[in-house]
């Protein structure tokens, strides 16, 4: 069995509020990082549940742990694709002032946020009809026929590649809609266009180290 395997989720059972709460940026930034960055044998069940062949898809993933994976969206998930600085925003407004998010990964300086099915396609149009819309950067909005690279199941000893910032940890993870999708945008174009903005999400050693408490999704 492999090692990713054997991690146990912060949601495991026994753990105590204040220890699930604890400042996920501390919990990357020590040594060997952490298991909130890495997929449990739950969650890569569920990705690859995106795929026609899942059982062998997830026994390929197994044998080779540390390498990405391609995966169709449009049936168990749609992801957002959008600039780092912007999805940190996002992410902000959303784990600060709501719900929390679903899986997030980074990939070649965009943010990929998994999202429910279906938002793809409405969140362009909630965008075209929102006053805050055309301060919203490009978005890239993959749903059914398109296809993501997605991290591996364990980053290994490479810091290169795609990576997750919040990786999958249950079989049936909350994933928000386009409604939620378009809040956390209107509220990072907000927070862009504030004077007094000040960006100070980068850790200095590793930009990709904030994650979010998982506990706190719904």
């Amino acid at each position: 069995m492999s090692a990713w395997l054997r991690e146990h989720s912060l949601l495991s059972p026994g753990a105590g509020d204040d220890e699930r709460r604890t400042d996920i940026f501390a919990l990357l930034r020590g040594e060997g990082g952490h298991h909130t960055a890495h997929v449990t044998h739950p969650g890569g069940s569920w990705l690859t549940s995106a795929g026609p062949h899942p059982r062998s898809m997830l026994a390929l993933w197994e044998s080779r742990p540390t390498a990405p994976a391609v995966l169709p969206c449009g049936s168990v998930f749609d992801v957002v694709n959008v600039p780092a600085v912007f999805g940190r925003r996002m992410l902000d407004a959303l784990w600060e002032e709501g719900p929390g998010s679903g899986p997030v990964a980074t990939h070649r300086g965009r943010m990929l946020l998994f999202t429910a099915p279906g938002t793809a396609q409405r969140l362009p149009s909630l965008l075209d009809w929102e006053e805050w819309g055309e301060a919203v950067p490009p978005l890239f909005c993959h749903g059914i026929g398109d296809a993501v690279t997605v991290p591996p199941l364990t980053q290994g000893h490479t810091t290169s590649g795609p990576r997750w910032l919040v990786a999958p940890d249950t079989r049936h993870p909350w994933l928000p809609g386009p409604e939620v999708m378009l809040w956390a945008c209107v509220r990072a174009a907000r927070a862009a266009a504030s004077p007094s903005v000040r960006v100070s999400i980068f850790p200095p050693a590793d930009q990709d180290a904030k994650v979010y408490d998982v506990s706190r999704r719904r």
